[in-house]
């Protein structure tokens, strides 16, 4: 460990006597992740151009599984592993569906592979190691707090997301796993929840590696899922009380060309109510694939009024990973 390196307290680490499978060779199966997007990138602005985070061998080959933002249009990819060895990667894949990331290590890492596992039996109450790349001093012991749906501002939802306490730091592309050894999901966030004390918990959510095994083999072949791209507005939406706000637009995207604005409130779509954030994606999919007319009922002002939009396949907006 490097001096002023940061470190999970020892009190939060696991203890490797406490575990049935062998907790170093697990973490070391997680590496770091460094990746370095164009500045001129889709998501530079949201995502930044310079992207820290984890990621997790599955294969002995040197596939490695991350959250899909830290590698999205990424020009240079490198990991990290436990004992200091840098190798260069390539973004094999990103699902725009699940947040999956896949990346090659274009060298040989000489790591384990961490079986991926069965994370619908993670269990409210059950217990789990949350990992990023550095070992055991980066690594923390958690419990399963909730599975519930997530829905995300940024037209994304996940039906039955893992959220997990002790919240990990540095979260994005952490390995969850379980208490047979396994990989069980992949860090995505960390949210802020009040217990109605005035205390605030901090949790992460994780995919559960549930959603990945159906769409592996599609990734690996073809870069993405080998089925119709969904319908994509370009929008920002939040929820405020009751109701469901636009709180941002893509410049240029399929919802700001058709009319809608900051601050519209969005009352139904193709004449279903819109009740929450989760509501609203799921009858912007229903409408078929990308490139389906929707049409908007908004709030704006007192006023109800009506916009159409065309949708677009949000993967024709970002730029390709290339292979130097």
């Amino acid at each position: 460990m490097k001096k002023g390196e940061w470190v999970i307290p020892p009190n939060l680490q696991p203890d490797p006597a406490e575990y049935s499978y062998d907790l170093t060779t697990a973490l070391n199966a997680v590496v770091g992740l460094k990746s370095y997007v164009p500045s001129d990138a889709f998501t530079a602005t949201v995502l930044g151009t310079e992207r820290r985070g984890s990621g997790v061998v599955i294969r002995e080959n040197g596939l490695i599984a991350t959250i899909g933002y830290l590698i999205m249009e990424a020009e240079t990819i490198w990991l990290t592993a436990n004992d200091g060895r840098a190798i260069p990667g390539h973004a094999l894949a990103y699902d725009q569906d699940s947040g999956f990331g896949l990346v090659q290590a274009l060298g040989s890492l000489g790591l384990p592979a961490l079986p991926i596992g069965n994370s619908d039996e993670l269990a409210v109450g059950g217990s789990a190691v949350f990992a990023g790349g550095g070992g055991r001093h980066h690594a923390i012991e958690t419990k399963i707090v909730g599975r519930q749906e997530f829905a995300g501002y940024w037209e994304y939802v996940l039906d039955d997301a893992i959220y997990t306490a002790p919240a990990h730091p540095f979260w994005g592309g952490g390995a969850l796993i379980g208490p047979d050894g396994t990989l069980r999901g992949i860090g995505s966030l960390i949210l802020q929840q009040g217990d109605g004390k005035g205390r605030r918990l901090d949790m992460n959510m994780v995919v559960p590696v549930a959603n990945l095994t159906p769409i592996l083999d599609d990734l690996l072949s073809y870069g993405r899922v080998n089925r119709p791209a969904r319908p994509w507005l370009g929008l920002y939406a939040a929820e405020n009380d009751d109701a469901v706000i636009v709180g941002g637009l893509i410049d240029n995207g399929p919802a700001e060309q058709a009319g809608v604005e900051t601050g519209d409130q969005v009352l139904a779509v193709d004449d279903v109510e819109i009740g929450d954030l989760g509501s609203l994606w799921r009858r912007v999919w229903a409408a078929g694939s990308a490139g389906a007319e929707l049409q908007l009922r908004l709030l704006r002002d007192g006023e109800t009024i009506a916009r159409t939009v065309r949708s677009a396949d949000r993967a024709s907006f970002l730029k390709s990973p290339k292979l130097h």
